[in-house]
């Protein structure tokens, strides 16, 4: 496992899924964690408590990801409580599903908004400290509609596409000193909110919650298994490991097999 004590991490959207397993990996190798997202206080005070016994200091933020205001001022505070700010993971996300034509405008300008411009206020922010101490991981968490589409999910995919161009151009702005940017594409995994969209396709279609679950992966995995946050949380550590300072600008698939096809 790379050791990470003596750093500091912000993870946006950190308060379950994807983010919190991300955080969960970056905590247990010594780094400093600010959480943020949404939830309850007192659970998400419970995972702070959680976090902060294996040992990191542990803080969190609850900035709105679609203000560029609060975006900046999460990488102040993370600065502020911890000394400076090593590790960006831009991972904070949303979905609206429907057809372009009755897509509303409302719901395409939050999901871009949260999607794809937080990660670059946040990386703007973040960048100045990062290249005065010439050391600096800069995780975007896509997907693997970064790479490929699906129907009805036009802002969504149009924002993990942008998030791919921003990171090869941040990559490639970073590329002579000791700053790093890449892209982690997940296919499905299994979060809460896809276990309760499984749960809810196993009501109306009046069939198991393990059939459901099988049916949903199988449509795109060839693998025919979720991904864990778990999983992703053991990538982010590597590409923030020494072993990774020279992969730059990669958009790196994790999706049983999902764009190999």
């Amino acid at each position: 496992m790379a050791t990470l004590r003596g750093r500091s991490a912000v993870v946006t959207g950190s308060t379950s899924g994807i983010g919190l397993g991300i955080a969960t990996r970056l905590a247990d190798a010594g780094a400093n964690v600010m959480l943020n997202g949404f939830g309850a206080a007192e659970e998400i005070e419970r995972i702070r408590r959680e976090l902060a016994g294996r040992g990191a200091g542990v803080g969190y933020h609850g900035a709105d990801m679609s203000r560029p205001a609060e975006v900046a001022e999460l990488v102040a505070a993370a600065v502020r409580e911890f000394g400076a700010l090593d590790i960006l993971v831009n991972n904070a996300g949303i979905q609206h599903v429907a057809p372009v034509q009755d897509f509303p405008a409302e719901q395409w300008e939050h999901v871009i908004a949260i999607n794809l411009s937080a990660a670059f206020y946040a990386t703007r922010s973040a960048l100045p400290g990062m290249l005065a101490r010439n050391w600096g991981r800069i995780l975007n968490i896509a997907s693997v509609h970064g790479l490929v589409a699906s129907v009805h999910k036009a802002a969504y995919i149009a924002a993990k596409h942008g998030l791919v161009g921003l990171t090869k151009v941040v990559a490639l702005e970073t590329a002579q000193s000791g700053v790093t940017c890449n892209a982690i594409c997940p296919g499905w995994v299994l979060t809460p909110l896809v276990e309760r969209q499984i749960r809810a396709r196993a009501d109306a279609e009046q069939r198991s919650y393990e059939q459901a679950k099988l049916d949903l992966v199988s449509e795109k995995q060839p693998s025919r298994e979720f991904v864990t946050p778990a999983q992703i949380g053991d990538l982010a550590l590597f590409l923030c490991s020494d072993s990774a300072a020279q992969i730059r600008g990669q958009a790196l698939a994790v999706d049983g097999g999902w764009t190999a096809q």
